[in-house]
């Protein structure tokens, strides 16, 4: 009977399940998200700042297709609106100029 005993109570134990959620990261999307954010400062000085708002563009793009999605639409908007204001004031300052010619 005391073996009975002893299998019946290292059977009793309590199972513990451990669930532990796995952080999910979008490093391309976060990337994008800084290089775009440093671009708005640095967007004004000729090549540097051209090259990292297209870096932060296509990193962001990228990074919509991953997820979480969060970081890198921002980085994607704030990409699209800063080449589009680019774009803009150098083609006012291109008008201007061949205006005078």
């Amino acid at each position: 009977m005391t073996n009975e005993n002893q299998n019946s109570s290292n059977q009793a134990g309590q199972t513990v399940i451990i669930n532990q959620t796995e952080k999910k990261s979008n490093g391309v999307g976060t990337a994008g998200f800084v290089l775009a954010l440093i671009a708005v400062f640095l967007g004004w000085v000729p090549v540097l700042g051209w090259i990292i708002w297209l870096l932060g563009l296509i990193l962001s793009f990228v990074g919509v297709f991953k997820q979480p999605k969060g970081l890198a639409i921002a980085g994607l908007v704030i990409s699209l609106i800063g080449i589009i204001l680019l774009l803009t004031v150098f083609g006012t300052i291109l008008g201007g100029a061949a205006a005078f010619l």
